[in-house]
């Protein structure tokens, strides 16, 4: 089986490599290094590494891949030309940016974290704690989401910390590690980009000029139709016991024990680590309350609290990314103090714990390094300026169908270049532009469209850096994550355009939020009535 398997992606990868050849031979006598600039060209090498990586499941030569595309087509195939740029303006350059680099050392040290709460025995503490407590599937996966909810400060620290909390107790009750991952990814951008104290709302508020940010921001909150019922959507699914597509398959084997469903199965032997008996509940909770803590203060220090800025206006000029190392690291160090006092490790324990959790995020690194490669190709190939010619040329004909317009533009962007920060400073002032000066109103739903379809391109996207950091919190294949919780994404992504179509003509939430709401239920009752054995898989 495991040869069959590895046949097939194999022949799957060549029919791509045979696709990409061909589209870029084309590419070469059609067209050169200058006409490729700012046009659909640019968007070619993402839509490539995503066509490759959800036909073969395997993502780091997908990736590859379709860096190579983008090097070819802005070097105008010259193979310098292409080395130079896939390494010097490619790989090297974003392992230089030192933004990237706080978030790599931020995946480090929570990385170390988790690998002390496991050795000290907290996590297998608190999943005892929480059997005892938490008495069924339904009732895990709410935990889950709930605890999600509460940690919105920012979306990469509320996916590696749900999933280290979380990980022993849906373990416990035989919850797959794509739901999981689906869980975590769905409470980490859609919660970020609802809460006006996130680094999400700092970077909206950041993209909109000559108007109160922060206050724009607050006002599209109701309007924000996909994070909101994308939450709901995750209610519904629990409470119903609905599972549907690939998602269906897996929680029907993890009812049998097998969580992985796949032969890939990261961590599976994480159990097999020596684990201190000394261990209680504390050993999680304190360790988690005081990175929480220490994250907040570390972001409003970065945006000038302590100098005498508001608590608000802190958040909105923070620096996420070295705000998250302050805290992470701060957080460890009083964790690694209170294991020590406590004596449920040793120092040399302790230190041992260091290396393994660096290697437990060695995979989401490396995809990490590959996709903000590949987004340093669109950006060299002028994706953004095409897309906002694109949007701005045809804004003015179709102004009560624009919010629905915009959210498929954003969703679109946000997927093929894994970036929803990137498709809001590309899409917000374009949309501030169009309307400050005209119907208000439809400023905020079209704000409001371009950040929901930014965050459900993310959702959605494979190259997405929420979607790789959801698959380490949940320790899954990352490629199960992506093919599990497509068609859940997809199902609210379309009921989005459509609240959107109805908020362009009513321009009010008050209407489209509640139709909305009704359409969610009324599919997952269809679907739910349609698929007995997904149903019955559930439910067991």
């Amino acid at each position: 089986m495991k040869e069959s398997a590895f046949k097939k992606n194999l022949l799957a990868l060549g029919c791509g490599v045979i696709v990409v050849v061909v589209a870029m031979i084309i590419a070469a006598f059609s067209t050169n290094a200058e006409t490729v600039q700012q046009t659909f060209w640019a968007l070619v090498p993402p839509v490539i590494a995503i066509a490759l990586a959800l036909a073969t499941k395997e993502v780091y030569s997908s990736l590859f891949i379709g860096i190579i595309a983008g090097g070819l087509l802005y070097s105008g195939f010259s193979f310098e030309g292409t080395v130079n740029h896939i390494f010097q303006d490619g790989v090297i350059s974003v392992l230089s940016d030192s933004y990237n680099v706080g978030i790599l050392v931020f995946l480090v040290i929570l990385g170390i974290l988790v690998a002390l709460m496991n050795r000290a025995g907290g996590s297998s503490a608190f999943g005892a704690w929480a059997s005892e407590h938490i008495k069924s599937r339904v009732g895990a996966q709410c935990a889950t989401i709930v605890l999600g909810m509460l940690i919105f400060i920012d979306d990469y620290f509320n996916c590696l910390t749900v999933g280290s909390v979380m990980r022993p107790v849906t373990d416990k009750h035989n919850i797959s590690r794509a739901k999981l991952a689906y869980l975590i990814d769905a409470t980490a951008a859609p919660v970020c980009i609802i809460a006006p104290i996130s680094s999400w709302a700092a970077a909206v508020s950041g993209f909109v000029e000559g108007q109160n940010g922060i206050a724009l921001f607050i006002q599209t909150i109701p309007y924000n139709f996909y994070a909101l019922l994308t939450i709901i959507m995750m209610f519904v699914l629990a409470g119903t016991k609905t599972d549907y597509g690939p998602m269906a398959l897996h929680e029907k084997n993890a009812l049998k024990g097998d969580l992985f469903t796949t032969e890939d199965r990261p961590y599976a032997n994480e159990a097999e680590q020596k684990i201190s008996a000394k261990g209680k509940v504390i050993d999680l909770v304190i360790p988690v309350v005081a990175l929480v803590i220490c994250c907040v203060i570390g972001m409003i220090y970065t945006g000038g609290f302590f100098s005498g800025e508001s608590f608000i206006d802190s958040f909105a000029n923070s620096d996420a990314s070295i705000g998250l190392v302050y805290g992470s690291f701060f957080g460890l160090v009083i964790t690694l103090i209170l294991y020590l006092v406590r004596k449920v490790l040793s120092f040399e324990e302790c230190m041992q714990c260091v290396p393994e959790g660096f290697k437990a995020m060695v995979s989401p690194i490396l995809i990490l390094t590959f996709a903000w490669s590949l987004k340093a190709m669109t950006d060299s190939l002028g994706a953004k300026e095409y897309v906002a010619a694109l949007v701005e040329g045809s804004a003015a004909g179709f102004m009560s169908f624009l919010p629905c317009i915009i959210f498929l533009i954003a969703v679109f962007l946000s997927f093929a270049t894994g970036t929803s920060w990137g498709t809001f400073g590309i899409l917000i002032p374009i949309v501030v532009h169009v309307f400050e000066n005209g119907d208000y109103r439809m400023m905020i739903i079209a704000m409001s469209a371009c950040m929901a379809g930014a965050v459900c391109g993310d959702h959605c996207s494979p190259i997405s850096d929420t979607t790789i950091m959801s698959s380490a919190g949940a320790q899954c294949n990352h490629m199960n994550h992506v093919t599990t919780q497509l068609p859940y994404a997809m199902t609210v992504a379309a009921v989005s355009f459509i609240a959107y179509l109805i908020a362009g003509f009513t321009k009010t939430f008050l209407v489209a939020l509640p139709c909305g709401l009704v359409l969610i239920l009324l599919v997952v009752l269809v679907i739910k009535s349609r698929t007995p054995a997904a149903e019955k898989g559930s439910e067991s």
